[in-house]
């Protein structure tokens, strides 16, 4: 295991990590979670040994392994895909040109006794485990099969790796750290450039790999399938969760209601004993006893409530300049990549106020329209026109990559800045939790929400009335993704904003648009309508079932578009509904006993709490079936006459 002792870490006046403690066991599964800049990656560097703590020490295991994808990286150019990430390997081949050297030597060699040859047979039995380890005899194969679940088409391979995006980059960075398999796997913010089968595909992968992972995610469903134990850090403070995310939400509100009960009971048992005190010390025979009891007082054990980080972003759209009744009119177009066609004569048109989502797979063409309506690419044919008067905002999922790194704050502010806005612009930093020494910061040191957040300072200089954003909470953390849908919610203009994040669309749209086979689907109302109509549990579903959908061939209908059935069929169908929702109700049930037994605090000093745990998540697991064949049959039984 790897033993964290007494790590601190200073940046000027600020502590950042104060003198924290904790363990990383060989096959733990932690969700490291926090505020954008914590000191979360910050973590992921010292243990990866990518930078050294200003003070503590680490200890680790003998000949420990560790992979570390961090959110900056350099891909060397030159290479394919395939010879890229076959590079994971340069140490196998190191390991197997020394595995035919000691062959050779044994050959030669006849002091079959001494401790030398011993030496030797060991060297060689120790580095064909280490191969065999990491999988080397299916080098290949292996690699294929990895670049694939990661999104990458068997076409790809032969590309260069200069052709790719810094999206596309880091998943062969990934690929690369999956294959050498190291004993500690440390992940930050892994899933923010993949699409949803890539991410479903890697949480499979990570929830099966017999090492240990600890990743930095804002995804709570993927820290809830991948993790079993979540450490939060606050205010230089690490806070240890033997629990996934959505569990240590509810433990933590729990700790900190306790606190807050035991503190202020404390705090009346020590006001009741100082009345008592002072009105003693009034008196001549009673002040001895008074004193005592001060003593006694003094040497009581203060409770205190731990600190909490409340700081948000005071975020507030401007004010939107009055634009025709028509924001965006676009008939009949066409994009094509090539051989690949994007979109398929679409139309689309959005009125003054109309709030949109863009939703469906990674590549349906989403991002595409968008940047095809405010002319940052063309489209192959077709026509998509503004309205009168329209001036857009356009916030890039990459946008926080497009800042210079070796810029300060106030800098990169003044490039965006109207000259009107000059002497406003420490203000606006100030509202995005920049003030004082922070503006003459350099990017370059800047977490990945707080570069998200200088994006988003540099989009408000200019007034706007059509907001278009593609995959804005891409690095924020939970808290500031509530202040940025409060604040898009108050907005006075037209919005489109493409996501795949259900908890942040719902109720902030008024139209969903669905991306799917090369067209636009529309629904009126938010995620959430859309989802009912579609009889869909979430957007996982959504964009999976976009893909399986193009293989499917539908059943014979009737003319009024329903299948046609008999009696018997009729009966299995609905029998089929009926025990789903009897499944579903005895599950609720055993879930709603299990929350009981764990809300109590001494749950977890049972011997056998982990075992409860497991038999928890089983349970929900189920649950999560049920609820899919009773969707199944459903749906199945609405399609029938």
């Amino acid at each position: 295991m790897i033993t964290v002792a007494n790590i601190f870490v200073k940046y000027g006046d600020r502590v950042l990590l104060d003198k924290v403690n904790f363990v990383i066991g060989p096959k733990d599964k932690i969700g490291l979670v926090g505020r954008n800049g914590a000191g979360k990656s910050t973590i992921l560097k010292i243990v990866s040994k990518y930078i050294n703590p200003h003070g503590g020490q680490i200890t680790y295991p003998n000949e420990v392994t560790i992979g570390y994808l961090h959110q900056e990286m350099d891909i060397p150019k030159g290479k394919t895909v395939l010879e890229e990430t076959m590079t994971a390997f340069d140490k196998i081949h190191q390991l197997e040109a020394r595995l035919e050297e000691i062959n050779v030597e044994l050959g030669e060699r006849t002091d079959y006794e001494s401790d030398a040859y011993a030496k030797l047979i060991d060297e060689l039995t120790d580095l064909n485990d280490r191969i065999l380890h990491v999988g080397g005899a299916n080098m290949q194969a292996d690699t294929e099969r990895i670049l694939k679940g990661l999104g990458f088409k068997q076409s790809d391979f032969n590309r260069l790796t200069d052709e790719f995006s810094g999206g596309w980059q880091m998943r062969i960075e990934l690929a690369k750290m999956l294959l050498q398999k190291p004993q500690y796997l440390l992940l930050d913010e892994p899933t923010n450039h993949l699409d949803i089968e890539s991410i479903i595909w890697l949480e499979d992968f990570l929830k099966n790999y017999p090492y240990s992972v600890m990743v930095i995610s804002h995804d709570k469903q993927f820290l809830d399938t991948v993790t079993n134990r979540t450490v939060e850090v606050e205010l230089g403070k690490l806070y240890d969760y033997k629990a996934s995310y959505t569990k240590y939400v509810q433990m933590r509100a729990e700790r900190r209601a306790l606190q807050e009960s035991a503190f202020n009971n404390q705090q009346r048992v020590i006001a009741q004993k100082e009345r008592v005190i002072n009105r003693f010390m009034a008196k001549a025979t009673k002040t001895k006893m008074a004193q005592s009891m001060k003593k006694q007082l003094d040497k009581m054990e203060r409770i205190a409530i731990d600190s909490e980080d409340t700081a948000t972003m005071n975020l507030r759209f401007p004010p939107a300049p009055r634009s025709g009744q028509v924001v965006v009119d676009g008939k009949n177009v066409v994009k094509t990549y090539d051989a690949l066609k994007v979109l398929s004569g679409v139309d689309l048109k959005i009125d003054r106020g109309d709030r949109v989502a863009f939703v469906g797979q990674n590549g349906q063409g989403k991002t595409t329209l968008a940047k095809i309506l405010i002319n940052e690419i063309n489209a192959t044919s077709g026509d998509i026109n503004l309205g009168h008067n329209v001036s857009v905002g356009y916030y890039a999922q990459n946008q926080s990559d497009t800042l210079q790194s070796n810029l300060t704050l106030l800098q990169t502010m003044e490039n965006y800045s109207p000259p009107e806005m000059r002497t406003s612009l420490r203000n606006i930093l100030g509202t995005f939790m920049f003030s004082g020494e922070d503006v003459d910061k350099k990017v370059s040191v800047l977490s990945g929400g707080e570069r998200a957040r200088l994006a988003m300072a540099c989009l408000l200089l200019r007034p706007f009335n059509l907001l278009v954003l593609d995959e804005p909470t891409n690095h924020l953390d939970m808290l500031t993704k509530d202040v940025l849908k409060q604040a898009l919610q108050q907005y006075d203009g037209t919005l489109i904003v493409v996501s795949h994040d259900r908890e942040f669309l719902a109720d902030l749209t008024n139209r969903t648009i669905e991306f799917r086979d090369q067209k636009l689907h529309e629904y009126i109302g938010d995620v959430n309508a859309f989802l009912e109509k579609r009889a869909l549990q979430n957007m996982r579903e959504v964009e999976m079932r976009t893909q399986k959908s193009k293989q499917a061939t539908p059943p014979p209908t009737s003319a009024s578009g329903k299948r046609q059935v008999d009696h018997k069929e009729r009966k299995r169908i609905q029998r089929n509904v009926q025990n789903a929702e009897k499944k579903i109700e005895k599950l609720e049930k055993k879930i709603e006993e299990m929350d009981l037994l764990m809300a109590d605090n001494s749950f977890y000093q049972r011997t056998d709490a982990d075992a409860q745990i497991a038999k928890y998540q089983a349970l929900k697991k189920d649950l999560d079936q049920a609820m899919e064949d009773w969707e199944k049959a459903t749906e199945e039984l609405d399609q029938i006459e």
